[in-house]
């Protein structure tokens, strides 16, 4: 919204300062808005009008020195000349108070607007009157706002008033936002604050949390009944962290209560105490540096040598990138052959991490979450990464908040949509920054946050409290073992909501399948067609699609169907055989059938099936892409579920609330009905519990006979003499699949 006095303000520079070449500057747009860009000409102006002769955007040491040593304060006796007083008035509208007709008079209403800004920096006591002093006058040239704004806390701006009226006058203090929000500035100040009640001398206290300040804090352990300036200090500490606590000088058992809590969620030992880890994990991202983790991440493969000096050490969860595009640099960061198995044998257990370069803003966009989340679950597939580990994709620099709004947010955004094209094969984690990781968690992006907390300048950390769903804290980067097992890593604390992944798929033999390309798609097609119009199937009339309809919608599913397969070590040939067969026979009988599941489920004929005739109740049917039905649909997942191969909780086949939920998912989502089809097959090996009865074979797997591929595909239609025969003219269909697969994958 325009405001007509910062057009003014605008208007004032323009013409007094040549449309801004005397400040060096262009000409401001006279739009009534307030920014970065009119207070950085305010600045200029105001050093200009000091006789400053290098002007800057910054309000910095020089500017603010030459206000003390001139001038000492601003007012009436002071101002030296009626352009610099409209400077003011022109600052003081930009930042929403009253600085008069902009006459360069400094008069009542500059007096009362001066008064006001400093009661709202929480500096009445400190500057008393209607003098500008040097810090006020910084503070008054930026963007901070010293009222509650944009839903800020009430009691984060008492904080941040008690902190400026408490150290203002101190050497390397300034004017902190009172905005009810805890950012960067605020982090610095607390840092600051501890160190001057410590007894830090003008010069050496810096906001910096070195050896001084701990020692410091080491000798400040509070606890219920203690009390004083201590006691605000942690408890301020502890609002800005999000901790539902009040601000006070008084260290009840409440607070103690709130403490453990805080030191529960934190993995630090619990009692109540403001001891020195607690102040530590409240005052810095990184907390103590000293705490031994259970979690470690590194770019070193773990050997034998290393997998025994990590276990000594203490840690039980190591993280290990899927990927690594440089074939020179860093040349054990992607998992190495049997690296895995090491970690397995000894009782190890591993995260997967995936990160090229993702070290700069630029990197990030919807198409690249796209093809790294295609890169991620395929590589963490080639590597035996089962159902369900979590991959956790990184955001590897400083990613400002603005930054995680434009890029990194779509970024994650088209990771999810593109895992669940894949059928969700993989869990999706972060790692970033607090503020990137709390950010993308809240838009239900990801699950669970790796924080790289060790980064304790980042302005992502700073001023953030921990994500709620933290599961890996990294903190310090350490050296273990010695010798063959000595390995550098980064020291991380495990929170137990990730507990990595302890069992892998065993390297494969043979080439997993990879997507198909689509030069290849027209002729796969010619002789799909071709072979299924040479054996008349689908006869006659009454199917529902055309062959080529149901081809393009099997192939348009490549990408799930080939993660799958990957997962599963099987031939992908084998889903795309049964699901385009049984899709090429989904006939109008079928519609009917699943009409009548409807109806008997709800009561009523669905829309697209009022004219349909014959309609009649029908607890289950054969429905979807693949035709699979709620029944065989449970029975197989409960049967990879119970075997550890998929995540997910046992239903009862005879249920029809169970049946129903299933059914509805396969009839409905096409991308759930396929990456089922998968789970018959198993079953379909395993014996087919809970149906018809079948000898035991082999898991489908990467060699598998035509015997083997023949029964599995017999199995999948059911048994019987249709079964077989129907199971013979498949094989041909199979073998075409497989031949383009196979071109693909080992070209």
């Amino acid at each position: 919204m325009a405001d007509e006095m910062v057009r003014l303000a605008q208007r004032f520079i323009n013409t007094t300062y040549g449309n801004g070449a005397t400040l060096g500057i262009s000409k401001l747009n006279e739009n009534g808005q307030t920014g970065w860009t009119v207070m950085y000409a305010l600045t200029r102006a105001l050093q200009y009008e000091m006789g400053i002769s290098s002007l800057s955007d910054s309000f910095g040491p020089a500017t603010l020195a030459a206000i003390g040593e001139k001038y000492g304060k601003l007012d009436e006796t002071t101002i030296p000349s009626a352009n610099f007083c409209r400077i003011i008035q022109s600052a003081l509208y930009c930042k929403g108070y009253d600085g008069g007709d902009i006459d360069g008079t400094y008069n009542s209403r500059v007096k009362a607007a001066v008064a006001k800004l400093h009661e709202n920096m929480g500096l009445s006591t400190v500057y008393p009157g209607s003098s500008l002093w040097p810090k006020g006058v910084k503070g008054l040239f930026n963007m901070d706002a010293y009222v509650t704004v944009n839903g800020g806390s009430d009691t984060i701006r008492s904080i941040q008033q008690w902190l400026n009226g408490r150290y203002v006058l101190r050497k390397d203090y300034y004017v902190i936002p009172c905005d009810g929000h805890h950012s960067r500035d605020v982090a610095k100040s607390m840092l600051l604050a501890v160190q001057y009640e410590i007894g830090m001398a003008d010069g050496v206290a810096n906001g910096a949390f070195g050896p001084g300040t701990q020692a410091g804090l080491k000798e400040h352990t509070l606890s219920t009944g203690s009390s004083g300036v201590w006691v605000q200090l942690f408890t301020a500490a502890m609002v800005l962290n999000k901790r539902p606590v009040s601000f006070s000088s008084s260290y009840t058992s409440s607070l103690a209560g709130s403490v453990s809590t805080f030191q529960s969620f934190m993995k630090l030992a619990v009692n109540g105490q403001a001891d020195f880890r607690t102040w530590s994990s409240l005052l810095v991202s990184y907390g103590d540096q000293t705490r031994q983790g259970e979690a470690c991440d590194g770019v070193t493969k773990v050997t034998p040598a290393r997998a025994q000096a990590l276990k000594a050490a203490g840690y039980k969860y190591i993280g290990r990138y899927l990927y690594n595009p440089s074939t020179t640099d860093l040349p054990e960061k992607e998992i190495q052959p049997g690296e895995l198995a090491t970690i397995k044998e000894y009782g190890l257990r591993c995260f997967p991490i995936y990160q090229t370069w993702a070290r700069s803003v630029d990197y990030y966009s919807p198409e690249q979450g796209f093809a790294d989340c295609r890169n991620a679950a395929f590589k963490a597939e080639e590597h035996g990464f089962k159902q369900d580990s979590r991959i956790y994709f990184a955001v590897d620099y400083d990613a400002v908040n603005d930054e995680v709004t434009s890029h990194i947010l779509p970024y994650f955004k088209k990771i999810k949509e593109e895992m669940a094209q894949l059928g969700n094969p993989y869990k999706i984690g972060v790692y970033g920054p607090r503020n990137a990781c709390s950010r993308v968690s809240a838009e239900g992006y990801a699950d669970a946050s790796f924080v790289s907390d060790m980064s304790s300048g980042f302005s992502g950390n700073l001023g953030y409290a921990m994500p709620e769903n933290w599961a890996y804290d990294q903190i310090v980067t350490k050296v273990v073992g010695s010798g063959d097992g000595r390995i550098e890593i980064d020291n991380n604390i495990a929170s137990g909501r990730d507990t990595a992944q302890g069992d892998f798929h065993t390297a494969p033999a043979q080439k997993l399948d990879i997507g198909i390309h689509p030069s290849y798609l027209l002729a796969l097609l010619t002789d799909v067609e071709e072979y299924m119009e040479s054996i008349g199937r689908p006869g006659s009339t009454g199917y529902v699609y055309s062959r080529q309809e149901c081809f393009e919608t099997i192939m348009s599913y490549d990408a799930m169907i080939t993660s799958a397969a990957r997962r599963y070590r099987m031939r992908k040939a084998l889903i795309q055989t049964s699901a385009f067969w049984e899709f090429c026979h989904y006939s109008y009988k079928d519609v009917v059938e699943d009409a009548g599941v409807v109806l008997y489920h709800t009561g009523s004929i669905p829309d697209w099936g009022k004219d349909l005739p014959g309609v009649s109740r029908l607890v289950d049917s054969s429905t979807g892409v693949a035709k699979v039905s709620g029944r065989t649909c449970i029975l197989s997942r409960n049967n990879s579920t119970s075997a550890g191969r998929l995540e997910g909780t046992i239903l009862d086949s005879t249920d029809e609330g169970d049946r129903w939920a299933m059914w509805q998912k396969v009839n409905q989502d096409n991308v759930f009905n396929l990456s089922t089809v998968p789970h018959l097959h198993m079953w379909a090996a395993d014996g087919k519990a809970g149906d018809h009865a079948e000898t035991p074979i082999r898991l489908p797997d990467l060699d598998y006979t035509d015997t083997e591929t023949f029964e599995i595909l017999r199995r999948y239609q059911g048994f019987g003499g249709e079964a077989e025969s129907d199971a013979q003219l498949r094989m041909p269909l199979y073998a075409i699949f497989e031949k383009y697969n196979r071109i693909v994958r080992e070209s």
